[in-house]
């Protein structure tokens, strides 16, 4: 490009001829270029399915182990992989791309090793592993990294020595029909029924888990309780039995555990990053285990609730897109029968969900529990965060602090994501400045994980939690105008919540009080 200036008018002239020759020179250069283009292996097929093993991960410990179950009921070979943990995340960070957030670390790394092992440990050839085992995850898109991961699972995998092991996926948000043909997985209606119901059992076991240990009078007697109850379902669900049945069993077994309600813990509210609020080991600095080991009682985040999400979410687009001015009906149809139709859909799986959950939970022995209302959720956190924002836990975040201030729900909430989360970091964290200065008395928290840092991590909760330990001893002293003796409790006995207080045992001493 030649620019030039003219002396007497004092005005620069660009010469235009050369600049259009720099552009069709740099096209000819382009066209002469090969694109890159992500290397997909081989298609799985219907007629390997008896030889393929399926590896799977990615929930809570209990989830996966019922999927397990799920897919060996119908008709799958599979194997649950371990908890991520640190290994897994060194793994990852070998292997995988730089500038990613560590849940791909974790979870691409917990892949890896388990290959490895059956490698290096159990002999199998790179080729045999990449013959008969595939490993199924979660995919979709949005805002954040999580777009990229099958990407990144498969760039580790062919470093690692792994070049076309099958990585398949489905959309979290792709409907209930995304079979394929010559998949050895039928990603349909029954395959997804079937995860619902291990979804929602594992739910329900892990908030009664959540409830029972912070006041076992036995240490690890919760823990062993609920371990057979997961082997009573797993094996209900492998061969096909009832899982009314099986729930009731759970219940006679979970019942045999030994409670006292009467000591005063701060009720903490976890939220935040799907996959930092459902693992368990070093992804999240085993969040659920240290604040139960400093004295709280966890109220977790559920995977059935994040369902009932997605719902809501596709509710709110096809609403939005019918109050369009420009939402023109084809030529010849005077009504949209379609969106209608799909709205009922959406209602009618929305119902089924809460319903299946409503039962399972009294089965089992849950009480006092309920699945958010997500439109109400949507409502106080309508000002505050557009709904139009989709992507992440969404409004989720900031409505979760809001009912928790406005309804004395918890003590504390700590929103827990991986470093540079943008849905979570980026955007909920920004607008909860604004949600706490309206909301003083919020005690609330955002925690960054990176894989490291764990102490740095712990000791800003421990910090956040001596005003929650304040503030739950105080409704207790509020609440203890009995003098009550030592009691011994089982999980059916968990007290309702009052509007008052928000600590279980202050809750407890009200109601033996009434």
């Amino acid at each position: 490009m030649t620019v030039s200036q003219n002396n007497t008018a004092g005005e620069f002239q660009i010469d235009i001829n050369s600049i259009q020759n720099r552009h069709n020179s740099s096209d000819k250069h382009n066209n002469n270029q090969q694109h890159w283009s992500e290397f997909l292996a081989k298609p799985d097929l219907n007629s390997d399915k008896s030889k393929i093993t399926i590896l799977q991960g990615g929930l809570t410990a209990a989830q996966d182990k019922l999927f397990e179950a799920t897919l060996i009921s119908l008709g799958y070979n599979c194997k649950k992989l371990d908890v991520p943990d640190n290994d897994s995340f060194h793994h990852g960070k070998e292997y995988g791309n730089r500038g990613q957030c560590n849940p791909t670390y974790f979870t691409v790394g917990n892949l890896i090793k388990h290959l490895c092992k059956l490698r290096d440990e159990e002999g199998l050839s790179s080729e045999t592993i990449v013959k008969n085992y595939i490993f199924l995850t979660a995919g979709g898109c949005g805002p954040c990294r999580f777009g990229m991961y099958i990407t990144e699972y498969r760039k580790a995998l062919r470093d690692a020595g792994f070049n076309g092991f099958r990585v398949i996926s489905f959309q979290n948000d792709g409907g209930l029909d995304q079979s394929e043909n010559n998949s050895t997985i039928i990603f349909n209606l029954p395959f997804f029924m079937a995860v619902l119901r291990a979804v929602v059992v594992g739910d329900i076991l892990n908030v009664i888990a959540t409830r029972m240990r912070p006041y076992e009078i036995e240490p690890g007697s919760t823990d062993k309780a609920i371990e057979k109850s997961l082997s009573i379902v797993y094996d209900a669900i492998k061969s096909k039995k009832s899982i009314f049945m099986a729930l009731i069993r759970c219940r006679k077994v979970l019942k045999k555990v030994a409670l006292n309600y009467n000591q005063a813990k701060p009720k903490v509210i976890i939220m935040g990053e799907f996959w930092a609020i459902t693992t368990e080991g070093d992804g999240n600095y085993h969040l659920q285990r240290f604040l139960e080991e400093e004295g709280a009682e966890c109220n977790i985040s559920i995977v059935t609730n994040r369902a009932l999400h997605n719902l809501w979410e596709n509710k709110f687009n096809l609403s939005s897109t019918m109050m369009l001015e420009d939402n023109q009906l084809p030529e010849g149809i005077k009504f949209d029968f379609e969106t209608p139709k799909k709205l009922l859909i959406l209602n009618i799986a929305e119902k089924g969900i809460k319903s299946f959950f409503a039962i399972c939970a009294s089965l089992t022995g849950l009480k006092d529990y309920k699945l958010s209302n997500m439109n109400k959720l949507g409502k106080i956190s309508g000002q505050y965060y557009p709904h139009e924002l989709q992507g992440g836990e969404g409004h989720l975040e900031v409505a979760y602090l809001i009912d928790a201030v406005e309804k004395n729900k918890s003590h504390m909430v700590i929103s827990i994501k991986p470093f540079g989360c943008m849905p979570s970091s980026g955007v909920s964290d920004g607008v909860q400045s604004l949600v706490t200065a309206q909301y003083p008395q919020a005690n609330f928290l955002a925690v960054e994980t990176s894989g490291d840092g764990a102490v740095n991590a712990q000791s800003r909760i421990q910090m956040a939690l001596f005003k929650a330990r304040k503030k739950a001893q105080d409704e207790y002293e509020d609440s203890n105008n009995l003098s009550l003796p030592t009691a011994q409790h089982n999980f059916l006995q968990y007290p309702k919540k009052s509007k008052k207080y928000a600590c279980t045992a202050a809750n407890k001493t009200r109601q033996f009080a009434i």
